[in-house]
């Protein structure tokens, strides 16, 4: 049975295919949505759809950027000597907070894994070795320690090490099974500082 109108349900239904969101949750956010005032519903809507349209991949690290090269890949400041691997944006953006690294990034958007059928051609590798053929003197490997993880380090470990270039993994400070973007500045900091090569 039906509690609600045709156009809420819709609302709740569609709230509900985000990452965590629940029915619950997507029921509480559909009537904080209706409740807003009409103006901040429409900002939201805009900045949705400004988002899907605008931003697009950088054409140096892979990251999402509403530019051609991000912030971080446009620095002159950063060291482009060494690539930090990572599997997502929200990875990068846990580094960021640290304050402390100062290369760049390459983001794969997602990691190895056969039992999900994704292969090494489904996240961007190709893309990362293309930046390799430049002066690089080191990859530090920051993927997820898990299975994914760990199985995409090491076929990047064996991609890389041929060209004469150091790569390095970053510290078990962060938790076996622990996904990067949920550990804290320090904790990854750590991490990076403690990094092994591979």
């Amino acid at each position: 049975m039906e509690f609600y109108s045709s156009q809420i349900s819709n609302l709740v239904e569609q709230l509900s295919h985000l990452p965590g969101i629940g029915p619950k949750t997507a029921q509480r956010l559909a009537f904080h949505i209706l409740n807003m005032p009409e103006e901040q519903v429409t900002g939201l809507v805009n900045a949705m759809t400004d988002a899907k349209k605008k931003v697009r991949y950088c054409k140096e690290c892979c990251t999402y950027t509403d530019e051609e090269i991000c912030p971080i890949c446009a620095n002159p400041k950063r060291n482009h000597r060494q690539i930090m691997v990572v599997e997502n944006p929200r990875d990068l953006a846990a580094y960021e907070k640290t304050g402390k690294y100062e290369g760049v990034y390459h983001v794969l958007h997602g990691a190895i894994s056969p039992m999900a059928g994704i292969g090494p051609q489904d996240i961007r590798l190709s893309e990362l070795m293309v930046r390799l053929k430049d002066d690089v003197d080191e990859v530090i490997v920051a993927t997820n320690k898990n299975l994914e993880g760990d199985t995409t380090a090491t076929y990047i470990s064996k991609l890389v090490k041929p060209l004469g270039i150091k790569v390095s993994r970053i510290a078990s400070g962060v938790p076996a099974g622990g996904d990067l973007e949920y550990i804290d500045e320090i904790t990854l900091y750590r991490a990076l500082e403690g990094r092994t090569d591979m």
